[in-house]
Order: structure tokens, then sequence, then C-alpha cells
């Protein structure tokens, strides 16, 4: 283990599953990472490695064939898993939003029908908010679900579905005004469906059409998709939870988790720039001698790793505070915030210690570059962030005055 980022407290069954995925990453991940990510090729060998370590159930309890582990276990395996590729932290993320979601407010039967196969791994779980009119502003949604009988009918269009083209179970927000009548508050109009579908691009089901891969400047490999319903019927008991009107909390409970994950994975990219940093500067030599000897760079290290210890920190409390099962939306906020930021600004001093050779696609510094951007607006905005921690705080520091 590297000496920064340590987290105390951890029980043996953690340590050992920690150093398990570090193990894998180093060997598995960090070797094929930079040529699958400029081929923009989806990572199968490494999700199936990832499936046999049986990580795609870490949280799901051990009634349903998972190891029943806690988020901050979950964040801490994000953490080294972006440290590798962040793009493989992002197929387990979303996957991991729906099922958390299914074990805190589905029924007994859509539990009992999704869990164990999101366990193995044999249902992949992507879920969907925004829209291409929208993005943080959940409550304009246009989506929509009407009752038809024992059936929903679904329509609109989402937009920047992480796992579209390979998810098997997607959790949809849209409005249900039915049971609510006009004037009712935007978020208390709103319902989760559970939208089964196969995996693949095109129509994927009558109704639902998954248009192809979104071209990003970075975190490629992973599918990120548009998502669109044209009359798609999905019976009623696909409802999460079985009660409309719901889903605005619902997403906002998964979406916590979401920003604790962003955390984590600012966390991890950050460690690695680092890494990456600090073995660049003693091997590059500038006026006789490695630069890691000259001030300037001894000060950007110091910097860097203070960031890096700090975010981890951050990351580690939201989690802790939401296994708790306290209200942990202002420990979220700030971890995600705080990571995102440090993340990009450690990735940008170890570009700048690489020189000109950070420019190149040979080193893998060039690629944390076009990736670290991604969690600056991943599950919310810094400004998102900051309008949620603000209103928190004016709510724990209420003037009596």
């Amino acid at each position: 283990m590297t000496r920064l980022a340590q987290t105390a407290g951890l029980n043996d069954i953690q340590r050992e599953i920690l150093s398990t995925v570090r193990d894998f990453v180093d060997k598995e991940i960090i070797p094929v990472a930079t040529q699958l990510e400029h081929r923009d090729e989806y990572p199968t060998e490494i999700v199936e490695g990832l499936k046999e370590l049986g990580l795609f159930g870490l949280m799901i309890p051990e009634e349903y064939g998972g190891l029943g582990e806690s988020l901050l276990t979950y964040a801490l395996c994000v953490e080294e898993i972006a440290r590798g590729w962040m793009s493989v932290s992002g197929i387990i993320n979303t996957h991991f939003i729906v099922a958390y979601m299914l074990k805190q407010h589905g029924t007994q039967e859509q539990k009992d029908t999704f869990l164990p196969r999101m366990a193995l791994g044999e249902v992949r779980g992507a879920f969907s908010m925004s829209e291409p009119a929208l993005g943080s502003d959940v409550s304009a949604i246009s989506s929509k679900g009407v009752k038809d009988g024992e059936e929903y009918v679904l329509n609109g269009q989402k937009m920047w579905l992480t796992n579209g083209g390979t998810s098997s179970l997607v959790a949809v927000l849209c409005r249900s005004d039915e049971g609510h009548p006009e004037g009712t508050a935007p978020h208390k109009s709103m319902t989760t469906f559970l939208v089964e579908k196969e995996p693949g691009f095109g129509e994927v089901r009558p109704g639902l059409t998954i248009p192809g891969k979104i071209d990003k400047m970075g975190y490629k490999g992973v599918d990120t998709t548009e998502l669109i319903m044209d009359d798609l019927r999905i019976p009623a008991n696909r409802v999460l939870g079985g009660t409309t009107g719901r889903g605005f909390y619902q997403m906002m409970d998964g979406v916590e988790v979401g920003r604790v994950n962003v955390a984590a994975r600012g966390c991890g990219v950050a460690q690695r720039a680092f890494e990456l940093g600090v073995s660049y500067a003693q091997q590059r030599h500038t006026f006789g001698k490695p630069i890691a000897q000259h001030q300037a760079i001894q000060f950007k290290l110091a910097e860097m790793a203070t960031k890096v210890e700090a975010a981890h920190a951050m990351m580690v409390n939201a989690a802790r505070k939401k296994d708790s099962g306290e209200r942990n939306d202002l420990e979220a906020g700030m971890a995600k915030y705080l990571a995102s930021e440090y993340c990009k600004e450690v990735v940008e001093d170890a570009f700048r210690i690489h020189g000109g050779y950070g420019f190149s696609k040979e080193y893998e510094i060039e690629r944390l570059y076009r990736e670290a951007p991604m969690l600056l607006i991943g599950e919310g905005t810094a400004e998102i962030q900051k309008m949620i921690i603000g209103r928190r705080l004016l709510e724990e520091y209420r003037s009596q005055g």
C-alpha cells in the first residue's frame, strides 16, 4: 500500500478486500488501461475479472448473494479502481446506485427478482435522470409515464446514461401526474421506473432505443449514451417501491451514494497522478540533478500530496456518515466538491512536472489530464455542490435572531 491515503479503523476483511483489489488493479488494469482508452474499447476482460472477485455484489446483502459490505468499503475499492482507470469505476458506480436504490426502496418482489442476479453481475444496472435540455435541474424533467390499465406508457428522451448500452436494467426518472393534482410541487410528482432491456444499441426492446455511444474527450471505454422512449410499455410492478411520486427522493438517496463514489474516483485519479509525478521527478534530470531536487518541484509534490490526503479524509468521512444511517448530503457534497477540484489540480501539477512529455499520448498522465474534468460535472457540478452545502449549513446554523 502507498504511504498516502491510508484509512484507520478498517477490519481484517476490509483490508483483505482492498489488498485483493489493489493487486488486481496493478496487474490487470494499469498495464492495459491507456491502450484500451485510446481505442475507446470496452474493458470486457477487466469486467469479467471484477465479476469473479465478487465486486458487483460488494454492497448487496448476503441474503441476495452479495458480500454485504459497507459504503466505506465500496468507496475505498472505487478509489483503488479509479487509480487504475477511472472508466472502470464508472461501470461499477451506476450498477451500485441501482442496486442501492433497490435495496433501500424496492418492493420485496423487486429485490428478489433483481438483486441476486445483480450480485453476480449477470444483470448490470444504469440510472437516468438527465435530459438533453437539462442537467442538474431535475425538477424540469419532461419525460413522462402515464398509467394505462396494468401498465405505464413512457415517453421522453434521456441523456448522459453511463452503461446505457451494456446495462440490462435502467432506473429511469419520469414525471407521473397520476394521483398528484395540478399544482403539486414537481419533485412530488416524479416516479422511478425499472426498465428491463437487452444489452446493445438500437431498438433494445419495443419502444426503447439506445442510439449509440457518445464520443467524449475522456472517460472512454465505458459507454455513455442517450435513451429514447417512444410509447415504451412497462408493467405497473416495475414502479420502484410500488408507489408513484417517490422517484425524486429515491434518486437523491442514490445520488448521495454516487457523490461519495465520484469523490472516491477523484481520490484515486489524484493518487495515480501523484505517483506518476513523484516517480518522473526522480528520473528526469535538469541542470545536473533530478528535478525532484529542485525546490520548485518539491513544493509542487508537497501541495499535491496534501491535497490527496485531504480529499481522501473527506471522502472517508462522507462514506462513514452514510453508513451510520445519518443524512450525509452535506458531507457528500463537500467531499465530491473538494475531491474533484483537488483531482484536477493534482493532475495538472503532475502534467506540468512531465513537461513536454506530458503532452505525449505515450505517457499515462495525458490520459488522466483528459479524464479529470469529467469529475467536475459528474453527479452535479461544483456550483450545485456549493448550493447544497450552503443550504445545509444555513439549516445547521440557523440564526435565532
